[in-house]
């Protein structure tokens, strides 16, 4: 079943669904255009891995791929019980391991990155986080280099690059390796459907469309969003304006009326 939005559900925003969806949203993107490059280009889904301690996660929403290690304490009272000497209880100190995706088109013959694609995560998009920073110099080495720069957001809250902040509730960026500008950018807003953007290769090979609509649909079937979803509470944070927030609700009724 199709979502009751005609692009980006905000629903599927939400802390608890967004690493999965992250996860399903490079699947698909991969995919599509691994289907579109072949035989000359090839497609591959790589990985950042960051560790960051307690404190920092706290000061951020969500991570994209979040893996927590946890030790079993023996209760009190079963200590106290068999006679052994009640021990102190030190809480362990484990740094946490958030692991980020993102998608590289490589030349197959010279293995060289034509191509990066990054899908955004909260994790990218908090002030003074490990991810923000890697981020933010990544961009910068992949854009003044002779690869090609594209990131996705779907994500209404977080920090933005300054060339697109405020500008539109979701929007997708193109900067061509090799040039100084202009980015070509795509603004989506909450009731609009997702855009097709181009995916530049090199000479003599032409751009390659990636619909974006096409892969969010795919990953809201595959992942059955339409029954793991809860429509019945607001959007989550952040808060959508007074006039989108009506909407929303009236897309929720109408899509629950003919389930």
């Amino acid at each position: 079943m199709k979502s009751p939005f005609p692009g980006m559900d905000p629903f599927m925003e939400d802390m608890a669904e967004w690493a999965g969806v992250h996860t399903r949203l490079i699947n698909s993107i991969s995919d599509q255009i691994a289907d579109l490059v072949a035989p000359n280009f090839s497609v591959k889904i790589e990985q950042r891995v960051y560790i960051t301690t307690p404190d920092e996660q706290q000061r951020q929403s969500i991570a994209p791929d979040l893996y927590i290690i946890q030790s079993r304490q023996p209760s009190a009272d079963l200590v106290m019980s068999s006679g052994i000497t009640a021990p102190a209880l030190v809480e362990p100190l484990y740094d946490l391991e958030i692991r980020d995706r993102y998608i590289e088109v490589r030349d197959k013959h010279s293995r060289e990155v034509v191509t990066t694609i990054e899908l955004l995560s909260p994790f990218n998009k908090t002030s003074k986080t490990p991810g923000r920073e890697a981020f933010m110099q990544k961009r910068h080495s992949v854009m003044i280099s002779g690869a090609h720069w594209v990131e996705i957001d779907l994500l209404r809250g977080g920090e933005r690059p300054v060339e697109v902040a405020g500008k539109s509730d979701y929007y997708a960026l193109l900067k061509r390796g090799g040039t100084f500008g202009p980015f070509e950018v795509w603004y989506v807003d909450l009731r609009d459907s997702l855009p097709t953007i181009a995916i530049p290769l090199r000479p003599p090979f032409d751009d390659v469309a990636l619909n974006l609509q096409a892969a969010l649909e795919d990953t809201y079937t595959r992942g059955h969003y339409a029954d793991d979803l809860d429509y019945s509470v607001k959007a989550p944070a952040p808060a959508l304006r007074p006039a989108d927030a009506n909407w929303v609700q009236a897309q929720v009724a109408a899509w629950l009326a003919n389930r």
